[in-house]
């Protein structure tokens, strides 16, 4: 076994090209922590989106709480040392910057195990598919001046790359005007193309969910995502029970007991887990055990270049979220290598050790607020 030598951190700040909008709010750079840890000859990566703001937190509870407990530990211990971090810092915070901190972490070390083992991390977990995970195009963000038929045109050009299903915010606009962007939509890519659509949290009452579900239900959707809260568990099963559109969470949500609350509750059927969230790789195994007991899938938020390694691995799991540029999903610029678009709406499996990419360290310079330390 290796010994982990080392455990860096970094934070950078990567502007968007423009300004965009959800349903509560307006992004306008993305503030992320990155890992590295080393031993035995070899790195691993880690990496979490600590928000629009708040970065160097993040990258601080990395070097001053998570660092000495990992350094000089065997690095094949990883659930020994998620178990020792977590209760360590469980007066730091069981979610939020903490959390993700530890998953940046968790993520690192299972890197540096499975590009030890000469292995691409979808194996090294245990795969359940090979060649490929299917995938949903992510897009259909509030742009200025963004007509229902430019965001028609945006998820047509999703479809003409091979996927048949894609995803669009809701939410941010009256009822009709959402009611008349998602008709413009499936009248573009047509009856059999599965269409999600994200709420971010918009609404925070249940009259107020239904009057702008209800307007949405003719278009067919296949699932409308974080409607309330994530503490609002109970709307979200009051909402699940109202209407037949499935409901999908979780993706700001830590830990496996919030995600087991949730699935009791039945606020949820799809659970959208993000393991630079919950508590990383090993935490989102766990979630991912307890959602295939109650007969909940598994499709995670962001970081597609991760997830597609955990949809590979986890027999639940239904979908990668792929972001098909960097235009909202600008991580894209931190990293040396993309995923490739395979065939039907799929991506390609990495082939190369752990992850598959590493940091692209010009890009990273450009835009850190601070060296590795």
């Amino acid at each position: 076994m290796a010994k982990v030598e080392s455990l860096e951190a970094r934070t950078v700040v990567v502007p968007l090209a423009s300004p965009t909008s959800f349903a509560r709010r307006t992004v306008t750079h993305r503030h992320f922590t990155l890992v590295r840890a080393r031993g035995g000859g070899g790195e691993g990566i880690g990496f979490c989106y600590a928000g629009s703001m708040g970065g160097s937190i993040v990258t601080e509870a990395v070097r001053a709480l998570l660092a000495p407990i990992v350094v000089g530990q065997e690095s094949l211990l990883v659930k020994g040392i998620w178990e020792q971090a977590y209760h360590d810092l469980i007066l730091h915070g069981r979610a939020g910057s903490v959390m993700r901190a530890l998953s940046a972490v968790d993520i690192a070390l299972w890197d540096l195990n499975a590009r030890l083992a000469g292995l691409p991390l979808w194996q090294y977990l245990g795969a359940v598919s090979a060649g490929s995970a299917p995938a949903y195009a992510s897009g259909g963000y509030y742009l200025q001046d963004k007509t229902p038929g430019d965001l028609a045109a945006e998820m047509l050009s999703y479809v003409k790359l091979g996927f048949r299903a894609v995803k669009l915010k809701i939410g941010g606009a009256a009822p009709a005007q959402d009611a008349e962007r998602v008709a413009a939509v499936r009248e573009a890519v047509g009856p059999d193309v599965l269409v999600m659509l994200d709420a971010n949290n918009a609404w925070r009452d249940l009259p107020t969910a239904l009057r702008a579900v209800r307007s949405l239900e003719p278009y067919d959707p296949y699932w409308i995502e974080e409607p309330f809260g994530p503490d609002d568990i109970e709307n979200h099963a009051r909402l699940a029970r109202a209407t037949p559109v499935t409901i999908a969470t979780g993706e700001i949500e830590a830990g496996r007991w919030a995600h087991r609350r949730l699935l009791e509750a039945g606020g949820a059927a799809i659970l959208q887990t993000d393991a630079a969230v919950c508590g990383g790789i090993t935490e989102y195994q766990r979630i991912a055990a307890t959602a295939d007991s109650y007969g909940a899938t598994m499709a995670p938020h962001w970081f597609h270049d991760l997830h597609v390694h955990l949809v590979a691995s986890t027999p639940n799991a239904r979908y990668v979220e792929f972001f098909p540029d960097e235009k909202v999903f600008n991580f894209r610029e931190l990293i040396d290598r993309q995923l490739e678009i395979g065939d039907n709406g799929t991506l390609c499996l990495p082939t190369t050790p752990g992850l598959g990419f590493g940091f692209a360290e010009d890009a990273v310079g450009r835009h850190a607020l601070d060296g590795w330390s």
